[in-house]
């Protein structure tokens, strides 16, 4: 009866269960150990799967801009052939750009109201 009824003197510092069932299972926290900093390396690393994303999405924009820079390339040839050859392509231009009128002719501008 001498220390039977007694509590005994609690440590300060508690591991949680889930913590020591964890670490008895020795195989499970080097598994958790090494496969944490691998997934994040492999996902978050200049060579990783984000960054390979955000690379495809880049080349993918890249890819449409050069298309619009080609069409838009063969319309001013278009363009060029027209001016060199084609008299009412060349007044049109001078028109609209320009704003020469022909003699004898009365311009009217018309303002839109938005």
């Amino acid at each position: 009866m001498d220390g039977q009824y007694y509590r005994k003197a609690r440590s300060k510092f508690r591991i949680p269960a889930s913590l020591k069932k964890v670490s008895s299972n020795k195989t499970l926290l080097l598994t958790v150990l090494v496969t944490v900093p691998a997934l994040s390396f492999i996902m978050l690393s200049n060579r990783g799967v984000m960054k390979r994303l955000s690379l495809a999405s880049e080349k993918e924009m890249m890819q449409q801009k050069i298309v619009e820079a080609q069409q838009e390339q063969v319309r001013l040839q278009h363009l060029s052939k027209d001016l060199d050859h084609d008299t009412r392509a060349i007044e049109k231009v001078a028109r609209e750009r320009y704003g020469m009128v022909r003699e004898g002719e009365t311009v009217y501008k018309v303002k839109k109201d938005k």
